[in-house]
């Protein structure tokens, strides 16, 4: 993916754990169509991948930036 303006960025270890992922997707739900939010973490978050894909079926895409080993990020874009 070439260069990319996020309109949110979220370190994800930075959240308190009970509220990551719904405060994952209070940032996604204020995205408007064709912006993107870029998430990072200190795993691989392929769970919330699968959240999104049960949850925001066809609303959202997911590319990954960078896979570790101790760092990931994720542009997840609003469809």
């Amino acid at each position: 993916m070439s260069e990319i303006t996020y309109a949110a960025k979220l370190h994800a270890p930075d959240i308190e754990p009970r509220i990551r992922h719904p405060r994952i997707f209070e940032v996604f739900e204020s995205l408007k169509p064709g912006e993107f939010m870029e998430l990072t973490n200190d795993h691989d978050p392929k769970p919330l991948e699968y959240q999104f894909m049960m949850e925001r079926p066809g609303t959202f895409t997911w590319e990954y930036l960078e896979e570790g080993p101790s760092i990931w990020r994720v542009a997840i874009g609003k469809k």
